[in-house]
């Protein structure tokens, strides 16, 4: 019988940088010899998405007005310059961390097999996530996913009958905020990481549950606590 071991589990908000995800450009912390291990699980241009997701619904919107003011050109143009949406998330999702499960140790290759499994099944598990980039990264110190996502409704009776909401995605998805500490959000994250737990179970790997109060985070608090090195990453892209 295998031994059991306990990792943490760290589910954070990332900036969603595609150069970074799919190496565009390589950070100071990417060892560019183990590019190679990385797997693309999917990408699509998100403007592409937004079309796949959007266009009939926008054709269907804009045919209904009668002054040529109100009609939407560009909806994603829309969401982008829109103060109560974003025109994507992104998640990066990891177990333990550079000492226990360093991505060039037995216990890394271990740590992929973990998040790849997890990433198998969740869109499936979040419909109203539009996933259009994923990526499991090896050429780290740890091995960790970056999922980026359009989250969307059908059915609206307000705007676009599909258009993007977070709130409301979730919300179908079963997550009902209550309040500043208990968001929709929140309540995901969590529920997330108690499915990457269960994936970890089938490995002999359980759940060290820290007692952080990060699932008590607002989205703003998430982004605040984004490890320091994909602040650093980003800001070699910026630099470059």
């Amino acid at each position: 019988m295998n031994e059991i071991i306990s990792r943490s589990i760290s589910a954070m908000i990332g900036e969603g940088s595609v150069n970074h995800n799919r190496r565009e450009f390589i950070a100071a912390n990417v060892d560019s010899s183990r590019t190679v291990l990385n797997h693309e699980y999917l990408y699509m241009d998100i403007h592409d998405a937004y079309h796949q997701l959007f266009d009939t619904a926008l054709k269907q919107y804009n045919n209904k007005q009668t002054r040529s003011d109100r009609k939407i050109k560009d909806y994603y143009e829309k969401i982008r310059t829109s103060k109560q949406e974003k025109t994507f998330y992104e998640v990066i999702l990891q177990t333990g961390n550079k000492d226990n499960m360093n991505a060039q140790s037995s216990n890394g290759q271990l740590a992929e097999k973990i998040l790849d499994e997890y990433m198998q099944t969740f869109q499936t598990r979040n419909p109203n996530l539009f996933v259009y980039s994923a990526h499991l990264h090896m050429d780290e110190e740890t091995p960790h996913l970056h999922i980026d996502f359009v989250p969307y409704i059908t059915g609206s009776k307000r705007g676009l009958e599909t258009r993007v909401s977070l709130k409301q995605a979730l919300a179908k998805q079963g997550f009902k905020g209550n309040g500043r500490s208990d968001t929709e959000w929140n309540q995901w994250i969590l529920s997330e990481k108690e499915t990457l737990s269960k994936v970890m179970e089938k490995h002999n790997v359980k759940w060290e549950d820290l007692g952080t109060h990060e699932k008590h985070l607002s989205v703003l608090e998430y982004q605040k606590k984004m490890r320091s090195q994909e602040v650093d990453e980003l800001n070699n892209e910026i630099q470059s």
